[in-house]
């Protein structure tokens, strides 16, 4: 995972700027580029009574003094060497100027301020984010708070891809892992959740007698599958977490309890609605966690 090109989307309606922080961060650690995204829309200045060319105008004008006034609350950064691009454009929907900008620019990683405005879980994430998880080809770093809340990582795998997750992603997810280690300095840990079907689905009275074999078979098959993932990168026993009980529970307690800064998953999109679905269980773990999220997605199914 290269580390040099940080695309920054600027939240128009916030003061406060996560994103920003952690790509300044990080871009510290590294001497990578920045390049900052500002999107601004008023309705107001979206058709009405103005006549054209005075909407045109406005709209310049407006874009004019967000370009100044982004300038000069990044001017410190400049002074400090970053290499710095910034660009401002207008646009109602946000999340295709930031694919556009995305595909032109081709970072290797877009940063995003995440705000939680309420106890609402779904909300802690904007519509603008749940379409960059869903259609971002790169993969996409959202920001829950300026200060990291660890110095950890998690990935969280599924080798035996109970989720029609492609194999391969497993494998982007560890290298990944093992280069922000490497890069930034990050203790890496690596987390599988099982769950066997609830017993009190089973209806078959055969199956249900022969139930605990099953578990203690399944139990079997995920701890083979994932030593075998683990055996072929060097990680540490002690980094490698199977655990039972379903993801969307066991990540996010896991990630509580070891204080974890950031979590990499891995998102597909799902058959012909892949602009408006991804995985049930990522969806869930999304709305569960606190820490920083790093959606990767298969390579070519961005």
């Amino acid at each position: 995972m290269k580390l040099q090109r940080l695309l920054v989307v600027i939240d128009a309606e916030h003061q406060q700027q996560p994103a920003l922080q952690r790509a300044v961060d990080i871009a510290r650690q590294v001497c990578a580029e920045l390049h900052l995204l500002k999107i601004e829309y008023h309705p107001s200045l979206d058709g009405g009574l103005l006549d054209s060319h005075l909407l045109d105008r406005a709209r310049e004008a407006i874009l004019r003094q967000s370009h100044e006034a982004l300038r000069a609350s990044v001017a410190h950064l400049s002074d400090e060497g970053f290499r710095i691009e910034m660009d401002v454009r207008w646009g109602k929907r946000r999340h295709e100027e930031i694919l556009a900008r995305v595909a032109v620019l081709q970072p290797d990683v877009l940063f995003k301020s995440t705000h939680p405005s309420n106890a609402l879980r779904r909300l802690l994430f904007s519509d603008t984010s749940w379409q960059l998880i869903r259609r971002c080809p790169v993969p996409l770093w959202l920001v829950h708070d300026a200060k990291p809340r660890g110095q950890s990582l998690c990935a969280a795998l599924d080798p035996l891809h109970s989720a029609d997750k492609p194999a391969a992603l497993d494998h982007q997810l560890i290298r990944t892992s093992q280069a922000l280690q490497a890069a930034l300095g990050l203790h890496a840990q690596y987390l599988h959740a099982q769950a066997p079907l609830p017993h009190s689905l089973l209806f078959d009275a055969e199956v249900a007698q022969a139930y605990d074999d099953y578990v203690i078979q399944c139990r079997r098959e995920h701890r083979e599958a994932f030593d075998k993932l683990i055996g072929q990168y060097a990680i540490d026993r002690a980094q490698a977490h199977l655990l039972d009980g379903f993801a969307e529970e066991v990540i996010p307690r896991f990630v509580h309890e070891h204080n974890i800064g950031l979590l990499v998953m891995g998102a597909i999109a799902r058959g012909h609605l892949d602009s408006l679905l991804i995985g049930h269980t990522a969806e869930r773990v999304l709305e569960r966690v606190e820490c920083d999220l790093l959606v990767i997605k298969p390579d070519g199914k961005g």
